[in-house]
Parts: structure tokens; sequence; C-alpha cells
């Protein structure tokens, strides 16, 4: 089994894309519905690769779960790479200043997903 990914989105069929793609490319995928349950998700999965994460969501926002899981020291150096519709610098910006190790933004192309993942997973 290969390195395992968190994917956290509150849409599924980017789940499914992101799965899909990451699948194929020989990882393992966990998911989760939104921002809670990413956190959840996290403090529960002990070998996480990295974690793959929208910003727009319910319940808790992609960066609102990013500054929480950043919070624990168990997760400082858990690469994150958030994937979002959003653009906006100022977003951009508190992702980074969070610890975001990446952005993409949506459609997203699936090569180019993958490409990131191994380097950040150094896989």
């Amino acid at each position: 089994m290969g390195k395992k990914v968190i994917v956290v989105d509150d849409s599924l069929t980017v789940r499914q894309q992101v799965g899909m793609a990451l699948s194929q490319a020989g990882f393992e995928i966990v998911e989760a519905v939104d921002g809670q349950e990413g956190v959840e998700v996290v403090n529960r999965t002990t070998d996480a690769a990295m974690i793959i994460c929208d910003v727009n969501m319910p319940r808790m926002n992609g960066l609102e779960m990013l500054e929480t899981i950043k919070k624990d020291g168990k997760n400082a150096n858990l690469p994150v790479l958030m994937l979002t519709t959003e653009g906006q610098p100022q977003l951009i910006e508190r992702a980074k200043k969070s610890g975001a190790k990446g952005w993409i933004v949506k459609p997203f192309k699936a090569d180019l997903l993958v490409a990131a993942v191994k380097k950040l997973t150094a896989a």
C-alpha cells in the first residue's frame, strides 16, 4: 500500500477525481467531507503522508481546519496542499502563514496534482 493522503472536500466529485488520480499513482486515500471531519480524520490517522484540503466547506472551512491541525505539534511537519476554486491573494497568504505548502486552483490537472503530491511526500 502506498503513502496515505487525506482528502478533505465537501464535493464527492472532487474527492473521487483526486482519489482516482492519486490511487493510480500508488497512493492510499482517506476521505473527509468537511473541515470538522478532516480534523477528526487527521487526529486518528497517525501515518498520513499529507493532506489535500478544499477551502469552502460547511461546518469548518479548510483554512480553519489547517489552523486547527497545525496547532497540534505532531502535525507541524505534515504537508497540506489547498485545492480550491479560490484564488484571492489574502486567502493564499493566510494559508501559507498557517502552514500550507501549496495552493492549486480547481479545476485541476490530474498530472500536476500527482506531481505536487509526489514532491510534498517525497514519493
